[in-house]
């Protein structure tokens, strides 16, 4: 005779395998659409930045992954994405993070040509103050923009800069530092391209991690 407490407890196994079962099939079926939907959200980050249109699965295959923390803002590899017009590449799309916020750590994307000039950016992740730092979002201001078409080189460090600065990108009313930090992370991300040739002959090594 099983006892009631035994009947409970094999009751509860059950159930608990059940929803194990249902939940792995749940996630069988799922999980392509998510794929899919990660995918189509990437590819629209990357054409906010690039002339319209040319992102494309192929273009996050061409991906280096580059450990620079002075540039590009993390200890960890960034990923640096290659566009590519036949042989000759056109554009890199540098994953690139601002680690002096206000608030911390800001995650930007950034294309620019291999010359230096910058065709676009946005921010991916930020920690700033609502209504005064989150400005940096293309959905909240148009500031964002104000780095379109702009050139990097290795001696025009001091034009990237809030006009508080010297430079001559506006900063925030009552917030300074973010601002500053996003030129400047920008900045540097088009510098690393521009000091770093090799990075149109590396071969494809993101992988697994994006």
């Amino acid at each position: 005779m099983i006892l009631p407490i035994s009947k409970n407890a094999l009751l509860l196994a059950l159930v608990a395998i059940v929803c194990v079962a249902l939940l792995g099939l749940v996630n069988q079926l799922t999980q392509p659409k998510i794929a899919e939907q990660q995918l189509a959200n990437k590819l629209a980050v990357l054409n906010n930045v690039l002339p319209e249109n040319t992102a494309s699965e192929s273009l996050l295959a061409d991906c280096v992954l580059v450990k620079n923390e002075t540039l590009l803002g993390r200890p960890s590899p960034q990923a640096i994405y290659r566009l590519r017009d036949g042989q000759q590449i056109s554009a890199y799309v540098v994953e690139t993070t601002a680690p002096d916020g206000y608030s911390g750590n800001i995650d930007l994307i950034v294309a620019v040509t291999p010359e230096g000039t910058v065709l676009g950016s946005r921010v991916l992740n930020h920690q700033e103050t609502p209504g005064l730092g989150d400005k940096i979002e293309r959905r909240r201001s148009a500031w964002i923009d104000s780095v379109k078409g702009v050139q990097v080189s290795a001696d025009n460090q001091a034009a990237w800069a809030v006009k508080k600065d010297g430079g001559q990108f506006d900063q925030f009313t009552g917030a300074t530092i973010t601002p500053r930090a996003v030129v400047n992370a920008i900045y540097n991300a088009g510098l690393l391209v521009l000091q770093t040739p090799e990075l149109a002959s590396r071969p494809a090594n993101c992988g697994a991690n994006q």
